[in-house]
């Protein structure tokens, strides 16, 4: 146990076990995190030393700024003749940024990177004279009577990112993963303030869009006895370390599942001037709803915001956009609703697009391409109707719909509604 309660404000090391030390940095001041993230504690940049009977091994670094102080931690507690390896479990700046100088002190030390990250490391560092041996899941290091085991865990959240497991102390060394931007001197889960909302807020904002990999890399990390996990950001997470796992696994599972089972679900949103657009909607909504297989919702932009709407989109299989044509453009809603999709998957998911327009009619078109900008698939040409859709076009809606509906269960038509103009 810690004796000093802000331990980590002292220039030296913060032992987190009998061989493991913290040789990180605390930046509190810091309020916004590449450009995106909001920090309103700060974040910190962990970095840890293990020391085994036959040499020491250094795990990840820290911001090049904070250079100096990490420099003076990992002094306080190593030689550089001593450090034997040096594993980055990531390569982005804020976990490399010391790395060059930290080399040039321990020449001899061995360093460890992910199979992803070789042709990352001259790109980020700009360095080419570093030696490295790549690593995937299951390979060892041993520093005598202490052995690191390496897990490939890509895209968390970037190609290269894996995990260091500590063996013998049962130490999980996440990278990003389990991290979170929560600057506390304390450094220990259960010693720091409440920090569950940066938790969630990281894991929203950098590992949601990854979903499919988290449950990949849960299925590595599950099994392992855990004492710690010692993530590259926020808390050291010692006290009860596996409801961490837990938590990540409710994150990233789907709740839809258990509502509609098998059903697909497809989304209908849309935003209507005049009514126009959302007669249309209504008639999509209608012809779907007839599809066995397909559960349809329908939306109205208007009368919601975004960010419930972002958390349906994950789950859903289908999406419909819904947009009048107002100055050349579609209108504010729902460019704001798509482009807060950022932050989820939506790789494979079918999408469309339909709307009335007065004069030129481009949002439909607009709304299509920043679909499969996104990589969704758009099966059916977008539909467009100018003015008040006639009964004749509310059928052409209820045959857009029904196309849609019949790709989502796999029962693709032959044909392509045509878009309908006038």
């Amino acid at each position: 146990m810690i004796k000093s309660t802000y331990a980590a404000t002292q220039p030296g090391a913060v032992a987190i076990s009998d061989r493991v030390h913290w040789i990180g940095a605390l930046d509190p001041s810091l309020r916004t995190f590449d450009i995106i993230l909001k920090t309103a504690n700060g974040t910190t940049y962990n970095s840890y030393l293990v020391r085994g009977s036959e040499g020491m091994a250094v795990i990840d670094t820290v911001k090049e700024v904070f250079s100096e102080t990490f420099f003076k931690r990992l002094e306080s507690v190593a030689d550089y003749s001593e450090i034997k390896y040096i594993v980055l479990n990531h390569l982005e700046p804020d976990h490399t940024g010391a790395l060059p100088e930290l080399m040039r002190r321990a020449p001899q030390a061995r360093l460890f990177i992910s199979q992803r990250a070789q042709s990352m490391l001259k790109a980020l560092l700009k360095h080419d004279q570093f030696e490295f041996t790549p690593v995937m899941t299951g390979d060892t290091v041993s520093l005598g009577d202490r052995t690191l085991r390496f897990l490939n865990t890509p895209y968390l959240h970037w190609p290269d990112t894996q995990c260091t497991y500590l063996e013998e102390e049962k130490v999980l060394f996440s990278g990003d993963v389990f991290g979170c931007h929560y600057c506390d001197a304390r450094l220990f889960n259960d010693r720091v303030g409440d920090f569950r909302f940066s938790f969630e807020y990281y894991y929203a904002h950098i590992m949601r869009p990854f979903r499919e990999y988290v449950l990949k890399a849960l299925k590595l990390i599950e099994p392992l006895p855990l004492s710690m996990i010692a993530p590259s950001h926020g808390p050291v997470l010692r006290d009860r370390p596996d409801q961490y796992l837990l938590h990540y696994r409710r994150l990233a599972t789907s709740a839809l599942d258990s509502e509609i089972g098998q059903e697909k679900s497809l989304l209908i949103f849309y935003i209507s001037s005049y009514g126009n657009t959302a007669r249309m909607a209504e008639a999509v909504y209608e012809a779907v709803g007839e599809i066995e297989g397909v559960r349809a919702s329908l939306y109205d932009l208007e009368g919601g915001e975004v960010a419930p709407f972002v958390d349906l989109i994950e789950e859903a299989d289908g999406l419909l956009f819904g947009t009048p044509t107002i100055n050349g453009d579609a209108v504010k809603p729902v460019w704001d609703l798509l482009s807060s999709l950022a932050v989820v998957q939506t790789r494979g998911k079918l999408a469309g697009a339909f709307g009335s327009y007065g004069w030129s009619g481009e949002a439909v078109r607009m709304v299509e391409e920043r679909l499969r900008g996104l990589k969704m698939t758009v099966p059916v040409e977008g539909l467009r109707i100018k003015l008040i859709p006639t009964d004749e076009e509310l059928d052409a809606c209820r045959a857009f719909g029904t196309s849609i509906g019949r790709a989502l269960i796999g029962d693709v038509e032959n044909r392509i509604v045509e878009m309908v103009q006038r």
